[in-house]
């Protein structure tokens, strides 16, 4: 179980996947995602690190479980992580998984080396999520169901093609389609996934931070920066031009370029403090 002052409920082994060498970096995926939508940046930072993919609770290949609650999410993430021989590591999440990264730092900074949160803030949302789950827990199951039938089935209430597809990934189709998610427990989550809760009012992480956000997202908006610094006070925010929520895929070069410069200068700034150290 996770160290620190508040009891969680018991944690998860989620599912990973592991390449490279080096210092190792741990990548969290996005609501309604998988690990390999961030394959892209997981191949780039594998040059240099030892890059683990998870796939969080109710997602992906993990586990099903009621209960989607921040410190529960980063518990299963920590606890993985050790299981894997990895007692301390750089966390980078998208979305959701930024908000699990966020908490992780705050509740257990001994274990997180640098943090990159991609497009989300420490704060609430209010989006589309509860339409988008009621139209999956809609969607007609039946016998045959192929990708074409589904996509025009969600297209009333999800009309952008490019999400209905990233959607689709988490439907088995076949002779008995079911959806590989959790997709109920998900769904009753979605306050706790929307919402944002620090896990003790104190709580603050002071290692090295970046913040990412798209210039054409609203997710990250400029009256963001006092929140972010009042819990993570040495973050930085770089904004990447012509990308939006999903920057990894629309600016992929860009944001590699920003995380991988980042990662390299926390390290050689946790090495000049441990040579100064000694």
């Amino acid at each position: 179980m996770l160290p620190g002052r508040h009891p969680f409920r018991q944690s998860m082994k989620l599912d990973a996947v592991t390449i490279g060498h080096g210092p190792p970096v741990c990548l969290l995926h996005g609501l309604f995602g998988r690990a390999r939508n961030l394959a892209g940046i997981a191949a780039t930072l594998a040059a240099t690190h030892r890059v683990v993919l998870l796939d969080l609770r109710n997602h992906g290949a993990s586990p099903h479980q009621a209960g989607m609650a921040y410190a529960d999410q980063a518990a299963d993430v920590l606890d993985t992580l050790a299981g894997l021989g990895v007692p301390a590591c750089a966390l980078l999440g998208h979305s959701m998984g930024g908000k699990v990264a966020m908490t992780a730092s705050l509740v257990a900074p001994n274990r997180v080396s640098a943090l990159v949160v991609a497009d989300i803030a420490p704060r609430a949302y209010s989006h589309d999520n509860v339409t988008v789950a009621e139209a999956l827990r809609g969607l007609e199951l039946r016998p045959g169901l192929d990708r074409r039938t589904a996509d025009a089935a969600l297209a009333p209430a999800v009309p952008d093609s490019g999400v209905r597809a990233f959607l689709l990934q988490n439907l088995q189709f076949g002779p008995d389609p079911h959806w590989k998610i959790g997709l109920d427990h998900i769904a009753t989550a979605l306050p706790h996934i929307e919402g944002w809760a620090l896990p003790w009012p104190a709580a603050r992480y002071d290692g090295p931070a970046l913040f990412v956000a798209g210039a054409l997202s609203d997710y990250v908006p400029p009256d963001s920066l006092g929140a972010i610094r009042a819990l993570f006070p040495r973050a930085a925010l770089h904004v990447l031009p012509q990308a939006g929520h999903w920057l990894h895929a629309d600016q992929p070069a860009a944001f590699a370029a920003c995380v991988s410069q980042f990662l390299a200068a926390a390290a050689a700034d946790s090495a000049s403090i441990g040579a100064r150290a000694h």
